[in-house]
């Protein structure tokens, strides 16, 4: 026992070093646990203040006339389209309709920072984008009205917009099932080496779903170039955000999962733009997924199945439709700048009011598709049971042809 004694050397605990895989942190000895909100809140970036104005002049992207021109007259369109589909529903002309009011500067100030041959995966409040990409007015009504115009053939429903074209991956009506196919996606374009990069859009609400994790998770890990784009836009139907979430918002969430985060002000279309370009750039030339959180708000109803009245005050809706809006914020900023002016604005107006109206009766008096469609396009030949139901699908509608009114589909 003696000689146990003698022999035993004096060691110092505070040298060891954890050893475990999965964290790469210190030992401490006092117990702590970690508070959830450990900074006052993540930042928001923006470029203008409410008065159209430059904060700081070394932020300003200072794109030229016709750019940002086309971001006003894009964002009033889409808005003048929303006004007549959502009227055009409430007359039962069309099933269902969602208006983007109040989300504009996300959706352009985005989509002018991407390169044309990026992919794009949204949710459901994210026409802006394809508008800016060149989706013309004609098919956003006949998707709406399911012609025979329609690319996806009349079998979606309404805002369930895709276009192969222009690389828009055809809108899911379930919640956030596109991120993980978006991490997919980004990872195959990573294997390409093809210099493009994926954008992913979704609802702070989506961001609660499981599908959020696993996209999130996915994407960090495989180090794919794909830009989480989140519009936090106050409510995920009739949740408000102090529901939704206890932490610091959805930007927050990024660093958890090894992501450069951001939030940016998305009534700003300047900062979102700054934002996008510069996640975009990165995402592609370092292979690693970026997290951005837009703060803006919902003005409209969530969709036409929605009474937002239920929920929320009137004065609440009116201050960010008269006090805060997207759409009136660059238009100080272009009036300050001499490019735009009263005149200008009562032209626009009624000639983008007048290409939506155009667009809606020739869709209205479109024919809707041909009824075989519905069993076409699953297998590359119909099968067996495919042809057996067609052929009943047939004599149901000879049997009872005074309640299919098909005069009004193609031939």
């Amino acid at each position: 026992q003696v000689h146990l004694t003698r022999c035993q050397q004096p060691f110092d605990s505070s040298v060891e070093k954890p050893q475990f895989p999965g964290a790469s942190a210190e030992f401490v000895d006092h117990l702590e646990f970690i508070q959830p909100n450990v900074i006052s809140g993540i930042p928001i970036y923006r470029v203008m203040d409410r008065q159209g104005q430059i904060i700081n002049p070394s932020e300003d992207p200072k794109l030229p006339k016709e750019t940002v021109l086309n971001f006003y007259q894009k964002m009033t369109l889409l808005n003048t389209m929303d006004r007549i589909l959502y009227e055009s529903q409430r007359q039962g002309r069309i099933s269902f309709y969602m208006t983007n009011y109040g989300e504009e500067g996300t959706h352009i100030g985005s989509a002018a920072a991407l390169e044309p041959n990026d992919l794009v995966f949204g949710q459901y409040r994210e026409a802006g984008v394809l508008m800016y990409r060149g989706f013309p007015l004609d098919l956003f009504m006949a998707q709406c009205y399911a012609n025979a115009d329609d690319l996806g053939k009349g079998r979606q429903m309404p805002v369930h917009y895709g276009c192969r074209d222009l690389n828009f991956v055809t809108i899911s009506s379930p919640l956030a099932t596109q991120l993980p196919q978006a991490a997919g996606a980004a990872y195959a374009l990573k294997r390409e080496n093809s210099n493009r990069a994926v954008v992913c859009y979704f609802g702070e609400g989506a961001a609660s779903e499981g599908d959020a994790h696993a996209g999130f998770n996915f994407a960090a890990t495989l180090e794919c170039p794909l830009i989480f784009f989140c519009r936090n836009n106050g409510y995920a139907i009739s949740t408000p955000t102090d529901e939704q979430y206890r932490g610091d918002g959805i930007a927050a969430r990024g660093p958890g999962y090894g992501m450069l985060s951001i939030r940016v002000d998305g009534n700003d279309v300047f900062a979102v733009y700054n934002v996008t370009k510069e996640a975009r750039r990165r995402a592609v030339a370092e292979n690693q997924p970026f997290l951005i959180e837009a703060m803006t708000y919902r003005i409209g109803h969530h969709s036409t199945s929605d009474d937002s009245s239920a929920y929320r005050s009137v004065d609440e809706v009116n201050y960010w439709d008269k006090q805060d809006h997207p759409i009136s914020r660059l238009r100080h900023y272009m009036t300050a700048c001499g490019w735009w002016g009263e005149e200008e604005e009562r032209a626009w107006r009624k000639q983008s009011r007048k290409l939506v109206m155009e667009a809606f009766e020739r869709a209205e008096k479109r024919l809707k598709p041909h009824p075989d469609l519905l069993f076409t396009d699953v297998y590359n030949e119909m099968t067996p049971g495919l042809d057996q139901q067609r052929e009943s699908f047939w004599r149901h509608i000879q049997q009872y042809k005074e309640h299919y009114p098909l005069d009004l589909y193609e031939k």
